[in-house]
């Protein structure tokens, strides 16, 4: 049996995806009669025409449009297979698919990857900012930054630096509907609610005695990005619990007031998840490092050190 033809598969893939055999060409720093020949030896050895060609026109063939898929998916293996060689043995390279918290991902993660990308030119990153829990293995995402008390156990999990959260409001909340002092009293409380809570809708505080209470918030708003309840909170409508890098400026200037002394819910953390089952690749695992050598310095993003 003969070895496939990779090569022309590869060409193949690339006509398709470029529609030209010139362009086709010049991404391939090769000439278009090289191309043209690795089709032609490619159709002979499939015994069908893959391509309808005129002075004007390149269109696929219903045998092209059968196999297009595949050309690229052996393309794409081919090209991850390099980079992956290449990651291991010299210079960092390749695309690392990054899934990260809407907010998060736009006010710290962003800044600091231009950086990264100027210290490791032939790494690439796309970027994917959302709040939705992603699902890394089934969309084909390298890591994800996660912001919780315990990530997913089934995913790699590596911890960048601790994340805490305050219960705030308003002053104008507090003079309005009183200050609560204990989480109990929350219920009586009109509360601001975000929809991606690790644990589903319910607020769990203990305090210096090893109490535990768990509350079910209620109130007018209940959002699936946390900064978006910052309006409704600054304006008084409702007491919110958020991460310091939300809530920390407005907690500084004093514009919100943390309530319930004493009590506490339990602190999360910045995490970097990867899927099971593999090493991470060079490439991510530089990324990871330097997420947690920038993030180590999470003191800025309290309001402590504000």
């Amino acid at each position: 049996m003969k070895i496939p033809d990779f090569e022309a598969w590869a060409v193949f893939a690339k006509v398709v995806e470029l529609r030209s055999f010139a362009a086709a060409a010049t991404e391939l720093a090769t000439s278009k009669a090289t191309v043209s020949k690795a089709i032609t030896r490619l159709e002979q050895r499939l015994g069908a025409r893959l391509f309808h060609r005129t002075s004007r026109r390149l269109a696929l063939t219903e045998a092209g449009q059968q196999l297009a898929e595949r050309a690229a998916q052996l393309l794409a293996d081919g090209e991850a297979a390099e980079n992956e060689a290449r990651a291991q043995s010299g210079t960092p390279c390749g695309l690392v698919r990054l899934a990260v918290p809407m907010t998060f991902g736009v006010r710290v993660i962003a800044p600091l990857l231009p950086r990264f990308l100027e210290r490791y030119p032939q790494i690439a990153i796309d970027l994917h900012a959302s709040d939705e829990m992603i699902d890394l293995i089934g969309n084909g995402f390298d890591a994800a930054v996660r912001i919780a008390a315990m990530p997913d156990s089934s995913l790699l999990a590596r911890r960048l630096c601790p994340m805490p959260r305050y219960t705030v409001a308003a002053p104008s909340y507090l003079q309005r509907y009183g200050r609560p002092t204990h989480p109990m009293q929350l219920a009586q409380h009109r509360c601001l609610g975000y929809a991606y809570l690790s644990t589903a809708n319910a607020w769990h505080y203990y305090n210096a005695a090893g109490d535990q209470v768990t509350v079910r918030p209620a109130g007018p708003l209940r959002v699936n990005n946390g900064e978006a309840l910052l309006p409704a909170l600054l304006a008084g409508l409702g007491i919110a619990d958020l991460p310091a890098f939300i809530i920390g400026e407005a907690l500084a200037a004093g514009a919100v007031e943390q309530i319930l002394p004493g009590w506490r819910q339990r602190e999360g953390a910045v995490h970097l998840v990867t899927p099971p089952g593999r090493p991470r690749p060079t490439r991510v695992e530089l990324l990871a490092d330097y997420l947690a050598e920038q993030l180590s310095e999470a003191g800025k993003l309290t309001p402590a050190s504000r």
